[in-house]
Protein backbone atom coordinates (compact mmCIF):
# COMPACT_ATOMS: atom_id res chain seq x y z
CA UNK A 1 0.00 0.00 0.00
CA UNK A 2 1.33 3.44 -0.91
CA UNK A 3 1.92 6.32 1.47
CA UNK A 4 -0.84 8.45 0.02
CA UNK A 5 -2.29 10.50 2.87
CA UNK A 6 -5.75 11.95 3.45
CA UNK A 7 -6.04 15.72 3.05
CA UNK A 8 -8.62 17.32 5.34
CA UNK A 9 -10.37 20.63 5.89
CA UNK A 10 -10.69 22.54 9.18
CA UNK A 11 -13.42 20.10 10.30
CA UNK A 12 -11.28 17.00 9.62
CA UNK A 13 -13.40 16.10 6.58
CA UNK A 14 -11.58 14.43 3.69
CA UNK A 15 -10.97 16.78 0.75
CA UNK A 16 -8.50 14.73 -1.28
CA UNK A 17 -5.25 12.79 -1.22
CA UNK A 18 -1.55 13.52 -1.58
CA UNK A 19 1.77 11.69 -1.33
CA UNK A 20 3.30 11.73 2.15
CA UNK A 21 6.44 13.66 1.24
CA UNK A 22 4.48 16.34 -0.63
CA UNK A 23 2.17 16.75 2.39
CA UNK A 24 5.19 17.73 4.49
CA UNK A 25 6.97 20.09 2.08
CA UNK A 26 7.05 23.88 2.62
CA UNK A 27 4.24 24.95 4.94
CA UNK A 28 2.65 21.50 4.68
CA UNK A 29 -0.75 20.44 3.43
CA UNK A 30 -3.33 19.76 6.15
CA UNK A 31 -3.71 16.00 6.51
CA UNK A 32 -5.08 13.42 8.94
CA UNK A 33 -2.71 11.95 11.53
CA UNK A 34 -2.72 10.04 14.79
CA UNK A 35 -0.63 9.68 17.92
CA UNK A 36 -0.53 6.73 20.31
CA UNK A 37 0.43 6.65 23.99
CA UNK A 38 1.19 3.26 25.54
CA UNK A 39 1.48 2.77 29.31
CA UNK A 40 2.94 -0.14 31.29
CA UNK A 41 1.79 -1.73 34.60
CA UNK A 42 3.52 1.02 36.59
CA UNK A 43 1.66 3.73 34.67
CA UNK A 44 4.84 4.79 32.90
CA UNK A 45 4.63 6.03 29.32
CA UNK A 46 6.56 4.43 26.48
CA UNK A 47 8.41 7.13 24.54
CA UNK A 48 10.72 6.87 21.57
CA UNK A 49 13.54 8.82 20.01
CA UNK A 50 12.81 9.13 16.31
CA UNK A 51 15.25 7.58 13.86
CA UNK A 52 17.92 9.74 12.28
CA UNK A 53 16.35 8.69 8.94
CA UNK A 54 13.18 10.72 9.63
CA UNK A 55 12.73 13.75 7.36
CA UNK A 56 11.21 15.88 10.12
CA UNK A 57 12.43 16.00 13.73
CA UNK A 58 15.02 13.19 13.49
CA UNK A 59 16.50 12.14 16.86
CA UNK A 60 13.82 13.99 18.82
CA UNK A 61 11.92 12.24 21.63
CA UNK A 62 8.22 11.70 21.04
CA UNK A 63 5.20 9.64 22.05
CA UNK A 64 5.02 5.87 21.56
CA UNK A 65 3.92 6.02 17.94
CA UNK A 66 2.66 8.60 15.48
CA UNK A 67 1.74 8.34 11.83
CA UNK A 68 -1.06 8.76 9.30
CA UNK A 69 -3.93 6.70 7.99
CA UNK A 70 -3.43 6.06 4.29
CA UNK A 71 -5.85 6.63 1.43
CA UNK A 72 -8.83 4.26 1.87
CA UNK A 73 -7.56 3.07 5.27
CA UNK A 74 -9.76 3.28 8.34
CA UNK A 75 -8.04 5.02 11.27
CA UNK A 76 -8.66 1.99 13.51
CA UNK A 77 -6.76 -0.21 11.07
CA UNK A 78 -4.04 2.42 10.72
CA UNK A 79 -3.34 2.82 14.44
CA UNK A 80 -2.97 -0.92 14.97
CA UNK A 81 -0.90 -1.38 11.80
CA UNK A 82 1.52 1.38 12.66
CA UNK A 83 1.89 0.49 16.35
CA UNK A 84 2.96 -2.99 15.32
CA UNK A 85 5.26 -1.71 12.51
CA UNK A 86 7.05 0.78 14.77
CA UNK A 87 7.05 -0.84 18.22
CA UNK A 88 6.32 -4.51 17.48
CA UNK A 89 3.39 -4.59 19.87
CA UNK A 90 -0.37 -4.93 19.87
CA UNK A 91 -2.73 -3.22 22.28
CA UNK A 92 -6.37 -2.31 22.66
CA UNK A 93 -6.41 1.41 21.88
CA UNK A 94 -8.89 4.02 23.08
CA UNK A 95 -9.65 7.40 21.52
CA UNK A 96 -8.76 10.25 23.91
CA UNK A 97 -8.96 13.56 21.98
CA UNK A 98 -8.30 15.32 18.68
CA UNK A 99 -6.37 18.51 17.95
CA UNK A 100 -4.96 20.50 15.06
CA UNK A 101 -1.46 21.95 14.84
CA UNK A 102 1.19 23.29 12.49
CA UNK A 103 4.93 23.16 13.08
CA UNK A 104 7.85 24.00 10.79
CA UNK A 105 11.11 22.03 10.94
CA UNK A 106 14.09 24.13 9.87
CA UNK A 107 13.93 24.77 6.09
CA UNK A 108 13.10 21.14 5.39
CA UNK A 109 9.32 20.95 5.80
CA UNK A 110 6.34 21.18 8.10
CA UNK A 111 3.66 19.27 9.90
CA UNK A 112 0.12 20.50 9.29
CA UNK A 113 -2.06 17.90 10.90
CA UNK A 114 -5.46 17.09 12.30
CA UNK A 115 -4.34 14.53 14.86
CA UNK A 116 -6.42 11.96 16.75
CA UNK A 117 -4.82 10.75 19.97
CA UNK A 118 -5.21 7.22 21.32
CA UNK A 119 -3.99 5.49 24.49
CA UNK A 120 -3.55 1.91 25.58
CA UNK A 121 -1.71 -0.42 27.92
CA UNK A 122 0.92 -3.03 27.14
CA UNK A 123 2.63 -5.38 29.58
CA UNK A 124 4.84 -7.46 27.25
CA UNK A 125 8.17 -7.04 25.45
CA UNK A 126 8.67 -4.10 23.11
CA UNK A 127 10.29 -4.96 19.76
CA UNK A 128 10.96 -1.61 18.06
CA UNK A 129 11.79 -1.24 14.38
CA UNK A 130 15.33 0.20 14.20
CA UNK A 131 14.52 1.89 10.87
CA UNK A 132 11.90 3.95 12.70
CA UNK A 133 13.25 4.29 16.24
CA UNK A 134 16.72 5.17 17.53
CA UNK A 135 15.94 4.62 21.24
CA UNK A 136 12.98 3.94 23.49
CA UNK A 137 12.18 3.86 27.19
CA UNK A 138 9.40 3.80 29.74
CA UNK A 139 9.34 6.91 31.90
CA UNK A 140 7.25 8.18 34.81
CA UNK A 141 4.86 10.92 33.72
CA UNK A 142 6.11 13.42 36.32
CA UNK A 143 9.74 12.80 35.27
CA UNK A 144 8.76 13.30 31.63
CA UNK A 145 6.88 16.54 32.32
CA UNK A 146 9.86 17.86 34.31
CA UNK A 147 12.30 16.99 31.50
CA UNK A 148 10.09 18.52 28.80
CA UNK A 149 10.01 21.79 30.80
CA UNK A 150 13.77 21.63 31.34
CA UNK A 151 14.75 20.46 27.82
CA UNK A 152 11.90 21.35 25.44
CA UNK A 153 14.14 21.21 22.36
CA UNK A 154 14.61 17.45 22.82
CA UNK A 155 10.93 16.76 22.10
CA UNK A 156 8.69 16.93 19.04
CA UNK A 157 6.23 19.83 18.92
CA UNK A 158 3.13 17.61 18.73
CA UNK A 159 4.27 15.58 21.73
CA UNK A 160 4.55 18.70 23.89
CA UNK A 161 1.05 19.80 22.85
CA UNK A 162 -0.36 16.34 23.58
CA UNK A 163 1.23 16.18 27.03
CA UNK A 164 -0.34 19.52 27.99
CA UNK A 165 -3.71 18.33 26.71
CA UNK A 166 -3.45 15.08 28.73
CA UNK A 167 -2.76 17.20 31.81
CA UNK A 168 -5.62 19.61 31.10
CA UNK A 169 -8.20 16.82 30.73
CA UNK A 170 -6.82 15.05 33.81
CA UNK A 171 -6.37 11.83 31.85
CA UNK A 172 -6.55 8.70 34.04
CA UNK A 173 -4.78 5.65 32.62
CA UNK A 174 -6.51 3.44 35.21
CA UNK A 175 -9.77 3.81 33.29
CA UNK A 176 -8.23 2.04 30.29
CA UNK A 177 -8.48 -1.74 30.09
CA UNK A 178 -5.76 -3.95 28.70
Amino acid sequence: MSDTLILVNEKDESVGFCEKVKCHMGEGLRHRAFSIFIFNKKGEILIQKRSEKKMLWPLYWSNTCCSHPRKNEDITDAIHRRLYEEMGLKSRLYYVFKFRYKAKYKNIGSENEFCSVFAGKFYGSVRPNSDEIAEWKFIKINDLITDVKKNPRKYTPWFKIELKKFQSIKFNINKIKI
